[in-house]
């Protein structure tokens, strides 16, 4: 599998990374839960794959998405050679607090769960769902904060990680981040990303493009997923999914694999990040990576609309 440098850091990452949130068994976010023994099973079976990467959070599912990693990392003595991992600062889940010493704390219970004295690549995360922005950006905030943590030599690579494109921009303008993190905003669906991609090229930022089955319905189906972007739907909102799956099927191809090669053929995305839930979902995304697609498909892909609109303007947001 293709490997990409991060900036001058030395790490290379796969063009695929594997994300844990369900993994963390996050029932408010995607709708189902995922036991221990399966979110085990799966963390596994990445670490026996060809993928390189591995992408976490410290709130996902409250810690256990890290938790349950750090149990295979001890199973196995470390990290396989060349693996590298992401993990990120969060906010207090209780009080919304994010300033320096939360980010601080945040990374301690990290590198606790995981096992590790540290990480290779490290993003500050959600901003915008803090209490107050101002602890984070302001001098001696948990921004200030991160970029120390590189110095210290607690993370290989820095960077932020969030969804707001209005709230993203200028931070990304401000700083010099080695990655960035982006969700649900560059898909099949949604194009309203393609800025902020553009800057981070420009700067020598890499991008990683997370969720590019917005949310999992370009990769279940319509038929079995009620939600986009992690949020409930009615029937207008499926238009443009019915749209897609109708052209999939006539071209003998699976959504899912269109989906993800949509990103995965973007050259400004360094990495795509696929989040998965069983071990199943390690071949199938290999498999959709690798399936051929014929040019006319990509076209008749083309001519269906997307929006360039927040696609979580409207998300009332649960940790779980």
């Amino acid at each position: 599998m293709k490997r990409r440098p991060i900036g001058r850091t030395g790490l290379e990452v796969t063009e695929i990374c594997f994300g844990t949130a369900p993994l963390g068994g996050m029932p408010d976010t995607y709708g189902y839960s995922v036991d221990e023994a399966t979110a085990l099973a799966t963390i596994r079976a990445i670490f026996d794959g060809p993928v390189n990467f591995m992408d976490t959070s410290r709130n996902y599912g409250f810690g256990r998405s890290e938790e349950r990693i750090g149990t295979v990392i001890r199973e196995r003595g470390g990290l396989p050679p060349g693996f590298v991992l992401s993990t990120k600062l969060d906010r207090d889940m209780g009080t919304g607090r994010f300033d320096a010493g939360r980010a601080r704390k945040s990374l301690e219970e990290s590198l606790l769960a995981l096992g590790l004295d540290s990480v290779h690549i490290l993003h500050l995360h959600d901003p915008e769902h803090s209490a107050d922005l101002d602890e984070i950006t302001r001098p001696g905030g948990a921004l200030d904060e991160l970029f120390r943590m590189k110095e210290e030599g607690l993370a290989t690579a820095v960077g932020l990680a969030m969804g707001r494109l209005d709230i993203m921009l200028p931070i990304v303008r401000d700083r010099p981040f080695d990655v960035l993190l982006n969700h649900n905003r560059f898909t099949l669906l949604n194009r309203s990303a393609g800025h902020l991609f553009e800057l981070a090229n420009e700067r020598g930022i890499a991008v990683f493009n997370a969720a590019p089955y917005a949310g999992g319905v370009l990769a279940k189906g319509s038929s079995r997923v009620s939600r986009i972007t992690y949020q409930e739907i009615d029937e207008t909102k499926l238009a443009p999914v019915r749209q897609i799956e109708a052209l999939c099927r006539k071209h003998s191809l699976a959504p899912g694999a269109a989906a993800l090669q949509f990103s995965l053929n973007d050259p400004r995305i360094t990495s795509t990040v696929v989040g998965v839930s069983k071990p199943e979902r390690i071949a199938q995304t290999l498999d959709w990576a690798a399936a051929a697609i014929p040019e006319q498909a990509w076209e008749d892909l083309g001519k269906i609309g997307y929006s360039v609109d927040d696609p979580e303007a409207r998300r009332h947001y649960k940790p779980g």
